[in-house]
């Protein structure tokens, strides 16, 4: 690619990261390298870059993309009118603004039909350069030639000057610098009620008389104003104080108070009003959208990382339970790999309350199945059903864990859970994903869209396609962290594997089917479709469990094989001796081994999973417990202190379920006693936490918490 050294050189600059490694990162991208790969395998070429800095030179590097194939437009576009000096070329060539790119481009962009266009059509562009110079004081003398059937009188000639000279100002890169700079330096945001929407719009009372400096106004703020514009009941503008900067225009443009100066003043004036300031508020708006979007998908990217590396309890048999009063309680039987081998409905409630036959049945069920834990979703009848599945005493010791069950509906009604369940109703299909959830929430949260998982901020006012790509980018960069069981993974979750994507974990799939599952990696290579490129990329992130190799079962890639077989004949020892066995592990002197491509950075990850393959990196699981004598909101009390679990992150404060059906919001002010930029650096999703209740309002279901001073 043309100037691709350059680029590396601005990405460098951007990301702050030596060029020698972004050219490398660049090389490994434009091959087709999927970042989790670059980022576990690729380090010596990288110099060890994590996935972040990784996302961020591609990033760029797409932004300078664009910007190439907006600069050969406008060159083409340009010369097209014969009006491509070298001058203009190389100014073009070199700038890397696309904002400043467009005020280049502003005065050569073809134009519709404008008050400038019509003077000149009129004859009156001469006119407008010796008004421009300021040099007579004899209007009247000086606008004379220019009259004509179109032109009657002085005043038309000097207002199609005036247009004319308006869209020069317009024009001018300087001008549009010198409006900028008001704008990043004092601009105001205002919202406004639009008159007799007040009423209706009540949910936005608090914007219906607001003002704010704009670099000040949060993120959260800006989106929560303009969905208020968009449905109707609010007028947003923003406003940098129009005679500053039209003050600040005149001294650019105004060389004297003759006539003709006068003039350029009021030329200057109307571009102001009516060029300027409304493509340059929208210019802002669009910055300041677009600062509110990145936020709030940073925000949910984040929660949405914590919710898929959410603990697992692994491959155990469950009983999950959909929870319920008037429609009873679904459960469903699942054996340690996920398969529903029962279901059946009890109704422990009102109104048939029917405690001693349920109680029968459950206790049936975990014996008949061999049970080793429950699983209670936290919808509906959540608290009531957890309470009585407690009071059930089991003949082993079985944990009961209550499970977030944000989401399950959507992917009940699904095309995915029909495919899976066809002959299963929707209640079956929500207690299967309640119960997958407690044993991989990974593994089954990747069958919805995230945007359906209950954690984010504005997500519906976002834009939408910068959103599923970046939530899409955090489910491929989870599910390669942990890796995946090559021989029972579902099809949707093969989708996010490296290097693989929906026609390759298809054919995955059908492949496994038909010859039984996979005994080998190198097996993979006889799936169709399935060429060399993608075998490099996926093979390190499949996981085949019982394999004849132990390294299948490992996150060591297949490339590097070999120098594992290496070590284990200079033990004297074979490769299966050599897994997990940490004193031989401890024995290998990597420094023999650094050659070629492969250097000490892969060395020791190879080290590391040695020791304990395919292990892993979530945490472990911890049962939770709210508090008993707490079920509804008219339980709650300001002063009392209850264990929470934390549902969702905001860039305000943090929600924490306390089991009353309404999430109560601890404020970023009481997150701690200190002062807390981030509500990131306290609290994390599905962590268990201790708050204290401090306003209850039913009315408006609002529950406001405190974690401060708390031991």
């Amino acid at each position: 690619m043309a100037g691709m050294m350059v680029l590396e050189e601005i990405i460098a600059d951007r990301v702050n990261v030596p060029v020698r490694q972004v050219k490398s990162t660049v090389e490994l991208l434009e091959e087709g390298a999927t970042i989790p790969f670059i980022s576990r395998y690729r380090k010596e070429y990288t110099g060890s870059l994590d996935e972040v800095k990784i996302t961020e030179i591609r990033d760029e590097l797409n932004k300078l993309k664009e910007l190439q194939k907006r600069k050969a437009y406008i060159l083409k576009t340009i010369e097209e009118q014969d009006k491509l000096t070298g001058e203009l070329s190389a100014q073009i060539e070199a700038c890397l603004d696309p904002v400043q790119l467009e005020d280049i481009y502003l005065p050569y962009k073809p134009k519709r039909k404008t008050r400038a266009t019509v003077a000149r059509d009129k004859g009156l562009e001469q006119l407008a350069k010796i008004v421009m110079k300021q040099q007579e004081d004899q209007l009247e003398e000086a606008a004379s030639p220019f009259l004509n059937d179109q032109v009657e009188r002085v005043e038309d000639a000097l207002q199609g000057a005036r247009d004319i000279i308006a869209e020069w100002v317009n024009e001018n890169q300087r001008a549009r610098k010198t409006v900028r700079h008001y704008f990043d330096r004092g601009a105001v945001i205002t919202s406004r009620v639009v008159k007799g929407k007040e009423e209706e719009g009540m949910k936005f009372k608090d914007y219906f008389e607001f003002s704010e400096p704009l670099k000040k106004c949060p993120g959260h703020r800006i989106l929560a104003m303009r969905r208020g514009e968009q449905e109707g009941f609010l007028k947003l503008n923003i406003d940098p104080g129009a005679d500053r900067v039209t003050g600040a225009l005149e001294k650019l443009f105004v060389k004297n108070r003759l006539d003709t100066g006068k003039q350029v003043v009021l030329a200057v004036q109307d571009a102001y009003k009516r060029l300027m300031q409304p493509s340059i508020e929208n210019e802002y708006k669009a910055l300041y959208k677009e600062k509110a979007d990145q936020e709030s998908i940073r925000v949910f990217a984040g929660n949405l990382r914590q919710l898929l590396l959410a603990p697992p309890l692994g491959q155990k048999r469950v009983l999950a339970v959909d929870p319920g009063f008037r429609s009873g309680c679904k459960l469903v039987c699942l054996d340690e790999q996920g398969n529903l081998l029962h279901n059946e409905t009890i109704y422990p409630h009102p109104p048939q309350s029917d405690r001693a036959g349920s109680t029968r049945k459950v206790s049936s069920l975990v014996q008949q199945y061999r049970t080793e834990a429950i699983a209670i979703g936290n919808g509906t009848a959540s608290r009531e059903t957890e309470r009585f599945f407690r009071m059930i005493r089991f003949p082993h010791d079985l944990k009961v864990y209550v499970v977030n069950e944000s989401g399950a509906s959507i992917y009940s009604a699904s095309k995915i859970a029909r495919e899976e369940f066809p002959d299963y109703d929707v209640t079956v299909r929500g207690a299967v994903s309640i119960g997958r959830r407690l044993m991989d929430p990974l593994a089954e949260l990747v069958k919805i869209d995230p945007k359906s998982i209950g954690v984010g901020q504005y997500q519906h006012d976002v834009d939408q396609g910068k959103l599923k790509k970046s939530l899409d980018e955090v489910v491929e960069s989870c599910v390669n962290l942990v890796g995946v069981n090559l021989n029972t993974a579902s099809k949707h979750l093969l989708t996010y594997v490296s290097g693989l994507g929906p026609v390759l974990a298809g054919n995955v799939v059908e492949y496994r089917q038909e010859v039984g599952g996979f005994s080998s990696r190198e097996q993979l290579k006889q799936v169709p479709r399935m060429g060399e490129k993608a075998f490099e990329q996926c093979a390190g992130f499949l996981r085949i469990e019982g394999a004849e190799n132990p390294l299948d079962n490992s996150a060591v890639h297949p490339e590097s094989y070999h120098i594992v077989e290496q070590m284990a004949a200079d033990l004297n020892v074979d490769l299966k001796q050599l897994v997990r066995d940490e004193s031989l592990v401890r024995q290998i002197d990597l420094d023999k081994y650094v050659k070629g491509g492969t250097g000490l950075p892969t060395l020791q990850d190879i080290k590391a999973e040695l020791e304990k393959p395919g292990r892993d990196p979530r945490e472990q699981i911890e049962v939770f417990e709210f508090d008993q004598g707490v079920y509804s909101m008219e339980d709650l009390k300001p002063g009392m202190e209850l264990p929470g679990i934390v549902t969702n992150i905001t860039r305000f404060g943090a929600f924490v379920d306390v089991g009353v059906k309404q999430d109560g919001l601890v404020h970023i002010s009481q997150l701690a006693d200190r002062f807390i930029k981030d509500p990131n650096d306290i609290v994390k999703i599905h962590q268990q936490v201790k708050v204290r209740v401090l306003e209850v309002d039913i009315s408006r279901k609002r529950i406001q918490l405190s974690m401060k001073n708390i031991h």
